[in-house]
């Protein structure tokens, strides 16, 4: 899966020469990388530099700590998890939805994420980098997805963030965060055949 780091509204500039907007996404997916194989702590704008294939001053022209570098590249983890999925049935969107997130789990953002967890316990702005940008991305697209199943008359008052809603994606998050178990497309249809699918078709109207 690609990292799911497009650029947004570009930054401020610290001055000098203007920076180039299609260097930040390169970047970005440099800086996941990274931060899946040393984390957070050992992560230095440096190894960003030459991950990247550009000069320091590149970096530094757009980010003047290695927070801020991290808190921005989280901040915009959204464009892939926020892309509308309207298969024309619940079952088709859903059944999309948690693939997608077994794909997520298995690429360069699910292992920074993974990597991020700790720091974030001691780094307030990751927290709300990461509430802001993927955990909104994601609530938001669930929200639309529950909504189109309403218009369709397939279920009625389901919210992203409910225990319905939380369900759908709780078993992968689980092995993901915590069993180490593998996350596998396998393993969704089972989940998705046993347990969320089941519980969805009871609650038709």
């Amino acid at each position: 899966m690609t990292a799911l780091v497009t650029a947004e509204t570009p930054r401020s500039s610290r001055g000098g020469r203007p920076r180039d907007p299609s260097r930040d996404g390169v970047i970005r997916e440099a800086i996941l990388r990274l931060l899946g194989e040393v984390g957070y702590g050992a992560l230095t704008m440096d190894a960003v530099a030459a991950e990247a294939g550009v000069g320091k001053a590149t970096i530094y022209r757009r980010w003047r700590t290695k927070q801020d570098l991290v808190v921005d590249t989280v901040s915009v983890m959204n464009k892939a998890l926020a892309t509308p999925v309207d298969t024309g049935s619940l079952e088709g969107d859903v059944r999309h939805v948690v693939h997608r997130m077994v794909d997520l789990i298995n690429g360069p953002v699910g292992t920074a994420i993974r990597s991020l967890l700790p720091a974030m316990q001691h780094q307030p702005a990751l927290q709300e980098a990461f509430r802001n940008g993927p955990l909104t991305a994601w609530s938001d697209s669930y929200g639309r997805m529950w909504a189109q199943a309403e218009a369709r008359g397939e279920i009625s008052g389901v919210r992203a963030g409910d225990l319905v809603s939380e369900t759908t994606t709780a078993l992968l998050v689980q092995r993901w965060l915590l069993t180490g178990e593998p996350v596998t497309h396998e393993y969704a249809d089972e989940t998705l055949e046993m347990v969320i699918l089941p519980l969805l078709r009871r609650l038709h109207p």
